[in-house]
């Protein structure tokens, strides 16, 4: 019991000073938490002081700032509002002004509908004063209205028509002028650098003989030996025109020239029979092939072509033993090439095209004597198989108008080939041929109405045309000019051209007694 009660003494005891304890903890905590709290709201005062001195300092430097813009604002409205009054001013003196012009315009106005009743009144007098002097005129004139206005209308077509004709005239012969001066620069130049030979072969050639003994041994017995040379060569021997000597006659110079080279070769060796005869023709004709692709060779390189095929060279070749009109035709073949070129060049075109369709532009007669058409079509054929450009075809086909002008080139070959033709002596002519064309010339001319005589005259270069004056005008005349020049181009092959002139003479014979 004891220890009990000592254990209770001892629990109340503690009890009692853990309470004192917690009493005396509790105070000083209560003091601690006094003196937090007592800082804290000192913080505070001073926060809220803080915040009241910054809220001023903001407070008026908004209030500053807002009596700044504020009066800014004052100072624009003012501006504009001294702007638009200025405005308003200017539009009331504009509105005043305008009302005066107004006024003005009402005025003038009424001016002008015064004036017009004015004119309308002078116009109805003068028309009066017209129909007037009409009457009148047509009393003392004794004529119409309609019929003067007739006579004037035909009077002034008549001076139109006259003045149409002079005009045209001046302009056609200004034209013409024009045309002849660059035509004739620029064949003057073409001819001034080129020089070719004029007519140089013949339809025979004559081989020397060493003695007249040679004569027979080439007739041989009951002339088996001539016979067979004429029947190898395609020609004819002459035996008995010329002392120690023999002509070979043909109209092919290819074949007369075989004919003289076997005849040559014979001679030399001495030996004639009909064996020796054909074997002495082929190697003629193997030797003269040779020298045509030489001769043409010659020709290309001449004129600066080296592309041409070796076929093309060799057929150029025989042309130098062709003749057209008297005209060897490699050597004419060449002029025109030198033309058509130093014409192309003038005139800024394609100066190889022309040169090389001038060349080849008469190809077709090496073998037109064994194959049927015309040398053009030939010719067309045998640049088109050996793949020659199609601007030279175009440039050679048209020489003779057989086919359209296809290029300027066309144009160009043409007149050099009608320039290397017509030029004196390049060709001969039949005076038969000459005669006959001088009077289809004259029978065209004769064939219109209005002609009355026609003459061609300076060896057929022009035509002079007499026309009757009553039937044919001035202006006709020009017309009828034109038409024989076209009919002429249409129906006649000539070289060159012809000047057509149409006169028209009107003459007034009066005697005095």
């Amino acid at each position: 019991m004891t220890y009990i009660m000592i254990g209770l003494i001892a629990l109340v005891v503690g009890i009692a000073f853990g309470w004192f304890v917690c009493q005396a903890k509790a105070k000083a905590d209560t003091k601690t938490a006094g003196g937090i709290i007592e800082t804290a709201r000192k913080e505070a005062e001073e926060t809220l002081r803080d915040a009241r001195v910054k809220t001023q300092e903001e407070t008026l430097r908004l209030r500053e700032q807002f009596d700044k813009e504020s009066k800014d604002r004052r100072q624009e409205l003012l501006e504009m509002e001294r702007r638009v009054m200025q405005r308003e001013s200017n539009l009331d003196r504009k509105a005043d002004l305008l009302d005066r012009k107004t006024e003005e315009v009402s005025k003038k106005e009424v001016a002008i509908v015064e004036r017009e009743k004015e004119l309308h009144k002078i116009q109805t007098e003068i028309d009066d004063l017209k129909k007037l002097t009409q009457r009148e005129l047509e009393r003392v004139a004794g004529l119409s209205a309609e019929e003067a206005k007739k006579r004037l209308l035909l009077q002034l077509q008549e001076d139109i028509h006259a003045e149409a004709a002079a005009m045209t005239r001046r302009i056609l012969d200004e034209a013409k002028q024009q045309a002849d001066r660059e035509a004739k620069r620029t064949i003057t130049i073409a001819i001034e650098r080129c020089a070719s030979n004029f007519v140089q072969t013949a339809t025979n050639c004559t081989i020397v003989l060493p003695s007249e003994e040679m004569k027979g041994r080439i007739i041989g017995r009951e002339g088996r030996n001539i016979r067979a040379l004429e029947r190898a060569t395609g020609v004819e021997f002459l035996v008995d025109e010329v002392p120690d000597g023999i002509i070979i006659s043909s109209f092919d110079p290819y074949r007369r020239e075989v004919a003289r080279l076997a005849l040559e070769k014979l001679v030399k060796d001495g030996r004639f029979q009909p064996a020796k005869i054909e074997e002495k023709v082929e190697e003629a004709k193997t030797e003269l092939v040779k020298r045509t692709q030489e001769i043409g060779d010659a020709a290309a390189q001449d004129l600066g072509i080296f592309d041409l095929p070796k076929e093309l060279l060799q057929l150029l070749g025989r042309l130098h033993f062709r003749t057209s009109f008297g005209q060897n035709v490699l050597t004419h073949s060449i002029e025109v090439a030198y033309l058509a070129e130093m014409m192309a060049r003038e005139l800024g075109l394609d100066a190889d095209a022309a040169k090389r369709g001038g060349l080849l532009h008469d190809i077709g007669k090496s073998i037109d004597h064994e194959v049927e058409g015309t040398h053009v079509e030939l010719g067309i054929k045998l640049l088109k198989k050996y793949n020659q450009n199609e601007k030279v075809i175009a440039a050679m086909q048209s020489h003779h108008e057989d086919y359209p002008y296809a290029s300027p080139e066309a144009y160009v070959v043409t007149a050099a080939d009608v320039l290397s033709a017509a030029r004196p002596g390049a060709r001969r002519g039949t005076i038969e041929n000459y005669i006959k064309r001088l009077g289809d010339l004259e029978k065209i001319a004769t064939s219109f109405p209005g002609v009355k005589n026609a003459y061609a005259i300076s060896a057929g270069r022009e035509l002079r045309v007499f026309v009757v004056p009553e039937k044919i005008d001035d202006f006709r005349a020009l017309e009828l000019a034109r038409e024989i020049a076209d009919r002429v181009q249409s129906e006649l092959k000539f070289p060159g051209e012809i000047k057509v002139n149409v006169i028209r003479e009107m003459r007034a014979v009066e005697y005095a007694r």
